[in-house]
């Protein structure tokens, strides 16, 4: 998750720390997890190269059989995957739009497929439309009932979402314990989300298949952290390491313990560092940049602001970034016009509480407070239960003088500050 960026000064550092009873319990151990930051990475990325090379050389012989373009815009999506690199994502695109001009966009299989690559560019709108199609035709309709599951709940519409997800209850079946234990954590009960993903994940330890593991670990890695066991958490990302050496996203859920739990923040840039020469996914940068922040290292935090634009200027990422470019303009570079057209290009593209609070937060940003709090309490209030969320709607009450309201919020996001991170940490706490 994006974490915001707040001017800090040593003595507010120094406060955070006096903040706490007693200094935090040390979960991880360098041995655990050090192997894995000298791992070569080509070991990931050979036998992957290879399949790729292998259908783009059937595709070149056989330029006809369209079936080869599916497989290799399968290969190149996990190329994505595993190295952060846009470009495959886009060739896979490529692949997959042939593929459905050849079949005539009759295939269900397809649809999905490049509805899929559409979800990954937070193209939503585009990949609704692929799915209705595929919808349509029927084929295998539960594997489209599931992904109709997915756009809902990231276009904001949960009454259609909950609609698909009675349509595929299966409570043996691990796509739809998944999409429970999603829709339980937008409910805000996190136990049963819980309860559902470690059901999920004894489905995929059953079906001993790598992949399935792998994901059903970070993912509950990810739940244990948001409810406190961190020492659990810590323990499923390094389960995912053992299966892949080379997963930066278990890997950054790790430097993510060292730094907001821990708060060790240069032991969290050391284990960052390892990734980002290997992995180009954008998000890295800004992670990178709010520790410095938090380390009063100035020139650190802009060097990685600047790695981030950089990224990000690629056009290829199209949408993909607008809410972290919009949180950026607003709170670092004061360019609120830019900020305001981010923020409502997101609410037409994912018309959600999230997308509404990033304009009401841009709204405060340029001071107008009314309008930030009209828009919240119409849009955001109640229909989120996402800390990011909850700790702009307490600024803006308090921006308002309604300030029982913000010390209500307030309480609740001190049980959250490890989710939101020490920097925001003390912005809540002057609230």
């Amino acid at each position: 998750m994006f974490k915001k960026y707040y001017l800090t000064t040593a003595f507010l550092t120094l406060l955070a720390f006096a903040s706490c009873d007693k200094a935090p319990e040390q979960i991880t151990n360098k041995k655990d997890y050090e192997e894995y930051l000298q791992n070569d990475t080509s070991l990931t990325l050979e036998p992957i190269k290879k399949d790729r090379n292998f259908w783009k050389e059937k595709l070149e012989k056989n330029p006809g059989q369209f079936p080869y373009l599916g497989k290799l815009a399968a290969s190149q999506s996990q190329l994505f995957d595993a190295t952060g690199e846009i470009k495959y994502l886009i060739k896979a695109e490529e692949n997959l739009i042939a593929a459905n001009k050849r079949t005539g966009y009759s295939q269900a299989g397809y649809l999905r497929s490049l509805a899929r690559n559409y979800i990954s560019q937070h193209r939503f709108r585009e990949s609704l439309n692929l799915l209705n199609a595929a919808e349509a035709i029927g084929e295998n309709i539960n594997d489209t009932h599931k992904m109709l599951f997915d756009v809902y709940m990231e276009l904001g519409n949960y009454g259609k979402a909950e609609t698909y997800l009675e349509k595929i209850e299966d409570r043996t079946d691990f796509d739809f314990l998944i999409r429970y234990a999603k829709w339980s954590d937008h409910e805000g009960d996190l136990s049963t989300a819980i309860t559902y993903m470690e059901k999920a994940m004894e489905k995929a330890e059953a079906s001993n298949l790598k992949a399935l593991k792998q994901w059903a670990y970070t993912n509950i890695a990810d739940f244990y952290g948001h409810n406190g066991e961190i020492r659990k958490s810590y323990n499923h990302f390094l389960k995912a390491l053992e299966l892949d050496p080379n997963n930066a996203y278990a890997k950054k859920g790790i430097s993510w313990i060292v730094y907001s739990y821990e708060r060790n923040p240069k032991e969290a840039l050391r284990i960052l560092n390892t990734i980002t020469k290997q992995n180009q996914t954008p998000d890295y940068y800004l992670l990178k940049a709010e520790i410095a922040e938090f380390m009063n290292t100035e020139s650190a935090k802009r060097l990685n602001l600047a790695s981030y634009w950089a990224a990000v200027s690629n056009e290829n990422y199209g949408v993909m970034y607008n809410s972290n470019n919009a949180i950026l303009y607003a709170e670092e570079f004061s360019e609120l016009e830019e900020a305001m057209h981010l923020a409502q290009n997101e609410i037409e593209n994912r018309p959600t509480p999230q997308s509404y609070a990033l304009l009401a937060w841009t709204y405060y940003h340029k001071g107008e407070y009314e309008n930030a709090l009209e828009i919240a309490e119409k849009n955001v209030v109640d229909k989120t239960h996402e800390p990011e969320s909850l700790f702009h709607m307490a600024k803006i009450y308090k921006a308002n003088g309604k300030m029982r309201k913000a010390r209500v919020l307030k309480e609740e996001l001190l049980e959250s500050v490890y989710e939101l991170g020490p920097v925001t940490e003390q912005e809540i706490r002057k609230i």
